[in-house]
């Protein structure tokens, strides 16, 4: 029977917890993709992996549509499905307990539980089991940066990526975290002139950057904030929490 540790790792070593050092001890090595020559992301892995004594086996990330596909939907299916081929192939030819480092904590904006859930259908996988140590996620990390609560008193707050922000602006919602931001959703801002905004791009690691204010003002900050952490860490990844001003209609 083959075992799989699913540790998150939060934004770096830095924030792994003493439950997800445990896991790791008791891995004999861990899968990740490698989606480039230049992947700072794997890297991060790689030092874990070295500060662990770990093996690291790198699989190549299938081939995926990233601009705008028709479908995009089906087009995630597609490289899910692909990566299970990959990930299958390594499982069923090594012995021992293996071990995924996942960015930032598994139940937000990742498919490894999902892909594990179609590893646990392959038939030469059969009898796969798997469990999951939290980590700190990237809406934690901004709300310690920028020492801010994430919602208003007896407030909800709502949770989507950047390309759904105006789905959920318009549909109503007044206190939005975006996640898996890019440089086109914040686009979106500009007729958001009055909303907060608490901004953070590669936190917690290399580039870091932090904006916060009023979207009007602070914007072109913010823009080339994102910029020069792309220019420092080869890589920018941002996440942001947007409050509508009090009083504003819903």
């Amino acid at each position: 029977m083959r075992h799989v540790h699913v540790v998150g790792f939060g934004m770096g070593p830095q924030h792994l917890t003493s439950e997800a050092v445990t896991a790791l001890a008791a891995a004999d090595y861990v899968l990740a993709v490698r989606k480039g020559s230049d992947d700072e992301l794997l890297e991060v892995r790689r030092r874990i992996c070295a500060e662990h004594d770990l093996t690291l086996v790198e699989v190549p990330d299938p081939e995926r549509d990233r601009d705008d596909p028709a479908d995009y939907p089906a087009a995630v299916t597609a490289w899910h499905a692909a990566r299970v081929d990959a990930y299958a192939a390594e499982l069923t030819a090594r012995p021992g307990t293996a071990a995924f480092l996942v960015w930032g904590d598994p139940a937000l904006y990742d498919s490894t539980l999902r892909i594990l859930d179609q590893l646990a259908e392959r038939e030469e996988l059969a009898g796969l089991t798997w469990d999951v140590i939290p980590g700190i996620s990237a809406p934690q990390v901004l709300a310690a940066r920028h020492r801010i609560v994430l919602h208003e008193v007896g407030q909800p707050m709502h949770l989507t990526t950047s390309r759904r922000l105006r789905e959920a602006v318009d549909s109503g919602q007044r206190n939005v975290m975006v996640m898996l931001g890019s440089a086109p959703s914040l686009g979106q801002l500009h007729d958001l002139d009055d909303w907060q905004i608490w901004w953070g791009a590669n936190l917690g690691a290399t580039g870091e950057r932090l904006v916060a204010g009023r979207v009007g003002e602070v914007l072109p900050e913010l823009l080339t904030a994102r910029e020069d952490a792309r220019a420092e860490a080869g890589w920018v990844m941002d996440t942001y929490l947007l409050r509508a001003p009090t009083g504003a209609p819903a």
